[in-house]
């Protein structure tokens, strides 16, 4: 199985590293660029994004992290899914343009408006993942719009929720913090296939 590694300087990464547990899929944490280099994939956990920023800048792992992006899959869930955009509004952000979406901060509205719902994936892509995804809203972005090569697998209220874009992966909600690990299921068996691919071309 690939190993997955998750981004540990801020945010809910143990949260994800206890779904990687739940699906004994191997992972660790990422706080170094060395450590980086050892992972197969990348989760860019929610948290504060501008916090976030400025530890990768502290780190020296913004260049390191652009570089990984270009070669592996990364998968980012709220505040990831900001970094991972191409344009970042309310305010206006830096990102590493991942991914050919543009994102509003907070869109969803503040702490207070937090909320969990039941999703339904798109046609195509329910019989991978099933029906009644649970998703929980904190702080969280919404997908404004998405570029040509970017496929929705679900939405909210007709907004793009969760979506694929070649090997990345980005959700405006925290699928981890729900007991239902099938979008991180997803996410390891797309970055396995990946790497099957890459060994047998």
């Amino acid at each position: 199985m690939p190993l997955i590694g998750v981004l540990a300087l801020q945010g809910d990464f143990e949260a994800h590293l206890e779904m990687m547990r739940e699906l004994s899929a191997p992972a660790r944490e990422v706080r170094t660029a060395a450590a980086l280099q050892e992972v197969d994939a990348l989760i860019i956990p929610g948290g504060e994004s501008t916090t976030m920023l400025r530890l990768l800048h502290r780190e020296n792992l913004w260049q390191e992290l652009a570089r990984f992006g270009e070669e592996k899959p990364i998968f980012g869930t709220c505040a990831g899914a900001i970094l991972m955009a191409s344009e970042v509004s309310h305010p206006q952000q830096e990102s590493f343009s991942m991914m050919d979406i543009a994102v509003i901060r907070n869109g969803y509205g503040r702490q207070l408006d937090s909320r969990i719902v039941l999703l339904h994936p798109e046609p195509g892509i329910e019989e991978v993942l099933g029906r009644d995804l649970e998703a929980v809203f904190i702080r969280a972005p919404i997908i404004q719009r998405v570029g040509p090569g970017v496929e929705v697998l679900v939405r909210y209220n007709g907004d793009p929720v969760l979506v694929r874009h070649g090997k990345h992966l980005a959700a405006s909600f925290h699928p981890e913090l729900t007991t239902d690990s099938r979008i991180h299921d997803y996410f390891v068996r797309r970055v396995a296939e990946t790497l099957s691919f890459a060994s047998n071309p």
